[in-house]
Formats: C-alpha cells, structure tokens, sequence
C-alpha cells in the first residue's frame, strides 16, 4: 500500500469520527432541549425515575441505625406504647402524628413494651423498624412532592428537578426524616397541602368537575391533618387562605360573570377549606379519646370533670360524698384548664427566700402529698369515729389546710414569693397541724351564697388569706431544681387572679354517703374544648431546662447550629447542608433584585425578547407565593417565648429550597440568552453541569475519598 493510500485512509478514518462526535453532540444537545423543553412525557418520567430511585436509595439506607433511641424518639416511641396500650397520656402537640407512629408500629407487630426511657437505650430484640420505617416513607415523600409542585407551578421540568434534588441532598432533611419523630408526617401533610394548592389553581378552567372538587377537598384533608399533628400546620392554613382570597379576589373582578358566580366559589371553599377540615380535625380527636380510654400519667393536666372518663382512674369508677365536712381528707384542684393539684413535700425553700419553711406547690400527677385535711381555724379537726354531728364546710367560713403527710398547716406570710416578687410567699408552717394566725383562709364560693355548703368538684372558690387579704394563687412559673421544677404557688394580692380558683377533687369523709363521680363526666365537646386549652398552656409553657441546647430563630436560616441526636460511638447530628441552606438565602435575596429590576424595566418600558418575558414572569408568579409561604414559617417564630429548636426551621426550608430550584432554572436558562446564539446549547450544558458538580460536592468527595482508600 502506498503512502498516498495510507494518508487517505487516516483522513477517511479521522472524518468519520469527527462526524460521530458532532452526531454525538446534536443527540446530547437534542436530550437537552427535551429536557428544558419538558414535554417529551419519556425524558419526564425518566428524570423522575431517577429521582425517585436516589430518593429511595437515601432515605432508607441503614435506617436501622443507630440501634438505639435518638433524641425525641424517647418521647414519641413512648407516646406510641400509649396508643397501642390505650393509656391516656398528655403531650403538648395534637394527636395525629403520634397516632400515625403507633399504628405504623402496631401494623409492624410492635407491642408497646420497649420503655423508650431516655436516648441511649438499645432497642435489642424489640420491633422499632416499623415506626421508623413509616416516618421514613412519609420523609422520604418530601422529594417528589416537591418536584411535583414546582413542575404544577412552572411546567419546567429542569425547575422541577432543581427543587426535588435540593431537598433529595439535603443531610438536614435527610436526617429529620428518618427517626421516629413528629417531623416527618408534619412535613410531609405541609408538602400535600401546597402540592394540592397549585394542582387545584391548575383546575381553575374547569370550575366545579370532578377533579376541581377532588383537589379542592384534598388541600381540606391535608390542612387539617398538618394541623392534627403540630400546630405548626396553622401557618400553612393562613398561607392557603391567601392564595383562596387572591383567587377569589380575581373571580369577583371578572366581569363577564355574576356576582352569583362568586358566591358559588365561596360556598365551595367555605364547606372543602372549612367546614370538611374541622369536621374530619374533631373526628381525629374522638378517635384520639376513644383510644386513650384508660388512666394514665396524663390524668393530672385535666380538670376532675374530664378525668372521670377515663377507666381506672379514681374518679372513673369511684364515688365521693357530695358535701364537704370538717375533718375530711381533701385534694385541691387549680381550677383552671391544665391546672394541677395543691401540694407540698417534706423540702424546704433555700435559706435566701423567705425563711427555710416547707416548700408549697403545684404538681400535676397523682401523690399522696396532694392530700390536705381541712379543719376549722380554732378547733381541731373531729374524728371520722365522732358522734358529734357533721359539721360542714361552708362559704365565708375561716378554715386551716394541714398537709396529710407533714402535718404542716397551709401558711402565707409577707415574704416576697421566689420567682412572682409581686406576690407573697406560701410555705408549710407548724408542727403536726399547730401553728399561728397565718395558717388561717376564707372560703369563698364563686356566685355562692353566704353559709352555702361546698360541694364536690361542683363548686368552684378562692382561698383568702385572713390576715393579708391575699388570694391563693398558682403562678404556673416552673421553680428551680431546688422546688423540682414543679409550679410556683403564691399569695396574689389581686384576689380577682383567674388561676385563683380551686375545686375539690377527691374527698374522703366515712360518716357521709357517697355519690358516683360519673355525675360530673363531660361529654366529647367539652372533652375536645378542654383538650385544647391544656395543649396551648403545654405549648406556651416550655421553657428551656438548664444546660439544654437550644437555638434562636436568627441561626437557623445561616445553618449556624444545629441539634444533637445521638452522642456516644454512633454520632448524629442534625446540620443542613450549607451549600443548599446558604444558597437559598441567596436565592431569596435575588427574588428581591429581581422583583424590583422587573418592576423597574416595566416602568421606564425597556424592551426585551419574549423568552426573558416568559422566563421573568413565570420566576415572579411561582417565587412570590413561596416566598411568602416561606416568611409565614419562619417569622412567627420570632415573637415566641416557648423553647425553639432548630428543626423548627424545616417547614420553612420546604419553601425556601422549591424557590430556589425555581431561580436556578431562571439564571440557567438567563445567562446563555445574552451569549450568541450558536453557542446557547454549549453555554447552557456548562453551566447545568457546573450547578449539577457543585450540588452533588459532597457526593463527589465521598466517591474520590473512597477510591483513594481502596488503591
């Protein structure tokens, strides 16, 4: 063969491949215009195949451990053994996450027999991977419900895909939703909700068919149920009315249409966003009731009323006289809604407040230290074994309350309380029922007529200091660990104090016959009213404990700290990734700029092309929703006095990340529209490889560590 063939050859062979290489890069930059293009229904499904295939391979790896019980599983795994054992319990969130735990567990074959004492506790030969797997799919539903809404808000696949895989490779999200916590189904009704929201304004243009009133019903469901498990979902429910209100605002300006038509659209929002979501929020709470029917630790945060009916409680099942006499064995009761019993122990106040008398206070649990006998200030109290006739206790008489177990008298005297400085201080004081004038109270009745016999749990009254003319009072102020964090009990000056009622729960009395205490049961609406305030006081009422870790809502958008869930030799950590967190802060910032740089090219009316028009109004419709879903998350939490933490931040991440993946598609497609047309493909592959490297950076490093360790 000749030289001249051999260099023809080569050409050939060079010209070939060169072909294949530009075949290559117009097949490549096909895929690429599909994908942007979003319509090809192949490239859709496979991108969300993908995504769904990472979403799984994520969230379920090793979800077995740690072994052992992470952070608030403590209390979550133990409020499930409640459900599956049907013992009444309080906590301070709504009922439905906790219910969901339980059945997930149930359904698992979980008996409710791990204690769930405090983190650190193996799980051993205990089924656990119920729960967590349950909280997992729930958490891991997070991704294409997110990829979804942004897909509903802006029919950009690359968009869409942006949101799902900020909230795919975040560790923050992938941490939370993997324990048995109230996080994941919170999260995930949050996500349900918005998804239903857009997929539902999607329907505008078929008004009242059959999906319009599907997904119209279904953001109902999913609001209540968000509000069911934390009453965090109330943020989301204001977030849903705005968006109803604008869409109503739009019906009503539309002209063509009758006032009636509005009317209509009310009507229909009015019985699917209100009436359908407090009608199936009361039915999660009967279920709740119905299934806690027996006593249980939370007995003492409900009035006596309530208490009765639940089995094996006391009151359930007892009886009590209905009048009170004189040397009775009583319990006092806070009146109030969650209010706890009068109590005392054999400890005293520190040398430094008031005197070192004997410590008075609330507790909410059943104790034989919240037992009092109730004598006549100058008599001692008559034997149960009496002939004497019964001397009954009455409104406006002067009485004295010794503690059952102490034998100290009920004592006010004008100290300054510990923490209420405004008010006077209550001790014990005296020895086996003998001490001074400051032992010495009035009872009055509430509406109750002079010399008008107390009743049982009937009758509601105020103790009245008889020397300072102060009432009984409890504060709700949680004492120092010297008073083992119990309520603080003081004599309020303002005797008008609402948390200065009290009532008689048990009273024991032989010489009077009883009466069954199921007189008194409430029925499920007072039930449900009752639950309601005890939870908001719960609620209201966390404060931090000493040496707690917590957070303030102005770290938690920087990442600045994040949550301990597991010490020991198998760490976790919660700590979202800050490349995601700070991005979106940066993305948030830019909606801002670009909001006002729109506003401002509108004004002086700067032309540009149809594409960026397109691009600018599609960014600025879906992100001012977010963004407003987003501060409606986040800014409450300021004005808050309860503890914080920093997963409180997670629902506000939610609209954070899908506005972010929004903007990133607006730079991506937006930058290469100013390069020449000719190099917009290659500019665009750049840049989404670029955004596509610096999310998966972590990913890249793990991969690039490994195979260093491996050679």
């Amino acid at each position: 063969m000749t030289a001249a063939t051999l260099i023809c050859s080569k050409n050939q062979e060079n010209g070939l491949n060169i072909k294949k290489m530009k075949n290559s890069d117009s097949i490549g930059f096909k895929l690429l215009d599909q994908f942007r293009d979003g319509r090809n229904d192949k490239i859709w499904w496979r991108v969300f195949a993908l995504l769904m295939i990472a979403t799984v391979a994520t969230r379920f790896y090793k979800l077995d451990q740690p072994d052992h019980v992470c952070w608030d599983e403590a209390h979550f795994g133990k409020y499930a053994n409640f459900y599956i054992n049907r013992t009444f319990f309080f906590d301070v969130h709504p009922p439905l996450g906790k219910m969901l735990i339980g059945l997930f567990g149930y359904l698992d074959g979980y008996n409710g027999s791990f204690h769930f004492d405090k983190p650190g506790d193996k799980f051993e030969e205990h089924q656990y991977m119920g729960m967590r797997i349950g909280c997992a799919v729930m958490g891991a539903l997070l991704v294409p419900l997110s990829f979804l809404t942004v897909w509903e808000m802006t029919f950009s696949l690359p968009a869409a895909t942006f949101g799902g895989l900020l909230i795919l490779l975040d560790h923050g999200m992938l941490t939370l939703n993997r324990f048995i916590l109230l996080d994941p189904p919170m999260l995930f009704f949050i996500s349900a909700a918005i998804y239903s929201m857009v997929k539902f304004h999607n329907q505008r243009h078929r008004p009242f068919s059959l999906p319009w009133w599907s997904w119209l019903s279904s953001i109902g469901v999913m609001l209540s149920c968000s509000v069911a498990v934390k009453f965090v979902g109330i943020f989301v429910v204001i977030f849903v009315g705005c968006r109803t209100i604008a869409d109503l605002w739009e019906i009503l300006g539309d002209l063509s249409r009758p006032v009636s038509y509005t009317v209509k659209h009310f009507m229909a929002r009015a019985i699917c966003l209100i009436a359908m979501p407090t009608l199936l929020y009361m039915g999660i709470f009967y279920i709740h009731l119905a299934v806690l029917s027996n006593s249980g630790p939370g007995d003492g945060f409900y009035s006596s009323a309530f208490q009765v009916g639940l089995k094996g409680n006391y009151l359930h099942d007892g009886s009590t006289p209905r009048q009170v006499a004189y040397g009775a064995l009583l319990t006092l009761k806070n009146a109030v809604t969650s209010g706890a019993y009068l109590h005392s122990h054999d400890h005293l106040y520190p040398e430094e407040i008031g005197g070192s008398q004997q410590q008075i206070t609330t507790y909410a649990h059943k104790d034989d230290n919240n037992n009092w006998h109730v004598k006549r200030h100058n008599k001692l109290a008559p034997s149960w074994n009496s002939t004497r006739p019964i001397d009954f206790v009455r409104n406006g008489d002067l009485l004295r309350l010794e503690h059952f177990a102490t034998g100290r008298n009920l004592h006010a005297h004008r100290s300054l309380a510990p923490i209420t400085i405004k008010q006077f201080q209550v001790t014990g004081y005296g020895l086996d029922g003998v001490g001074d004038n400051n032992d010495i109270w009035r009872l009055e009745i509430e509406d109750g007529e002079e010399g008008q016999i107390l009743e049982t749990m009937l009758h509601r009254f105020r103790l009245i200091h008889y020397n300072l003319g102060c009432a009984l009072t409890c504060t709700k102020k949680k004492l120092p660990a010297w008073g083992f964090e119990q309520d603080e009990v003081t004599c309020n000056p303002n005797r008008r104090d609402p948390n200065a009622i009290w009532n008689i729960e048990e009273n024991i009395y032989p010489r009077l016959p009883n009466v069954s205490f199921r007189a008194y049961e409430k029925n499920f609406f007072q039930r449900f009213i009752e639950s309601h305030v005890v939870l908001i006081n719960g609620n209201s009422a966390l404060k931090p404990k000493e040496g707690e870790a917590t957070s303030k809502p102005w770290m938690w958008p920087i990442n600045l700290r994040g949550q301990f869930f597991s010490g020991g030799q198998l760490q976790v950590y919660l700590l979202g990734n800050p490349i995601i967190w700070w991005g979106n802060l940066v993305f948030m910032v830019f909606y801002l700029i670009l909001w006002v740089s729109v506003g401002v090219r509108t004004k002086r009316r700067i032309t540009v092309t149809q594409r960026e028009i397109m691009l600018q109004e599609r960014a600025l419709s879906a992100c001012g929703w977010l963004w407003l879903g987003w501060l409606l998350h986040y800014l409450p939490f300021w004005g808050m006095s309860r503890v914080l933490y920093f997963h409180h931040y997670f629902p506000a991440l939610l609209f954070s990340s899908m506005m972010s993946g929004i903007l990133l598609d607006y730079v991506i497609e937006s930058i290469p529209l100013s390069l020449p047309k000719n190099s917009f493909n290659a500019s665009y592959a750049a840049i989404l490889s670029a955004t596509l490297l610096i999310l998966f950076y972590r990913q890249f490093l793990s991969i690039l560590s490994t195979c260093v360790r491996i050679s």
